[in-house]
């Protein structure tokens, strides 16, 4: 198993795809973005099809495609279909900001993927413009839409509030989710920027969203016991059955269950989302390195996880690569 010093064992594993991106979303990259990584340091789709397959013998259930922008990955519904017929069958999800999720949900959904998440952080044009440089909502309304009768479910929203951009928008958020049948998350934004300009200032706060919430809707937390490793804390909404889900990482963090390891699009094995270390699978690999190899390479990566993030300490210092190459 991948386990780590602190007793913790990961079964959720998130293959970053692309570092590339459709959008220039404010808390994540400059305006102009960012220098891609070159083909050659990409991995090829059998590269990634057998890394997974190497963590789903070492116990991993989960696996989570992201980027940058998964969709953008040409072979994806290919890589999807081969990581479904691995022995036992991991389930499989996308983290995507929904353009061009429309055109390709029912491919997805044929090839085996059980479910999506799309980032989406305001309902209004303007705003959405503003955040994301690009004005593309109606391209990520007719995604979710896409998403949702392809049989993708349960289809989950993902929402990071700015203060004094979209944090008005918490209810509206979730009354829109509710009336679609769609599960809200709203995430605190994180140290991840590649401008490295993120400050606890500009950061709403998960108390924050809750109160805001309770405005409008009774929220009843559901009990720690259903949550198990799941980094959204839930609330039902209106005596439920529909929920809401906040991620508390940066104030309400949940290291102590993590389950989650990351490998990025160049073969980088990442034990924590904030880490300043890597394993590098792909050299390995691409040297001749045997699954059997490849397996200790996992497994002793995981033995240098820490027990926490550490955003907190006076010595935390954030990753020198941005989310969009590590991998949401």
């Amino acid at each position: 198993m991948l386990v780590d010093t602190f007793g913790r064992v990961a079964t959720d594993l998130r293959v970053s795809l692309t570092d590339k991106c459709n959008l220039r979303c404010t808390y994540c990259m400059p305006a102009e973005g960012l220098e891609w990584l070159p083909a050659p340091e990409l991995l090829s789709d059998d590269e990634i099809v057998r890394l997974v397959s190497v963590a789903v013998g070492l116990g991993v259930t989960q696996v989570r495609f992201t980027g940058g922008e998964p969709l953008l990955r040409r072979g994806f519904v290919g890589i999807v279909e081969r990581v479904g017929a691995l022995l036992p069958r991991p389930r499989m999800s996308v983290t995507t900001n929904g353009i061009g999720l429309a055109r390709i949900a029912s491919a997805l959904a044929d090839a085996g993927l059980d479910r999506v998440n799309v980032s989406l952080d305001t309902l209004d044009r303007d705003r959405f413009q503003q955040i994301a440089r690009r004005d593309r909502l109606d391209d990520v309304l007719a995604g979710l839409a896409a998403a949702e009768a392809a049989g993708l479910t349960p289809v989950k929203v993902n929402a990071v509030l700015t203060r004094g951009v979209n944090d008005v928008e918490a209810v509206p958020l979730l009354r829109w989710a509710l009336e679609h049948g769609f599960k809200m998350r709203f995430i605190e934004q994180m140290p991840l920027d590649a401008q490295h300009g993120w400050t606890r200032d500009q950061m709403v706060t998960a108390e924050e969203i809750l109160a805001r919430l309770g405005e409008a809707f009774v929220l009843c937390p559901v009990p720690d016991a259903e949550r198990g490793s799941a980094p959204a804390e839930e609330w039902l909404v209106d005596g439920g059955p529909a929920r809401v889900g906040v991620i508390g990482s940066v104030t309400r963090p949940f290291c102590g269950a993590c389950d989650r390891v990351r490998l990025t699009a160049d073969g980088q094995l990442r034990n924590c989302l904030f880490a300043r270390e890597e394993s590098d699978l792909r050299a390995a690999m691409r040297a001749g390195a045997s699954d059997e190899e490849l397996g200790d390479r996992m497994k002793l990566a995981m033995l240098a996880k820490r027990a926490g993030h550490g955003i907190d300490d006076p010595s935390f210092l954030q990753p020198d690569r941005p989310m969009s190459a590590i991998g949401g």
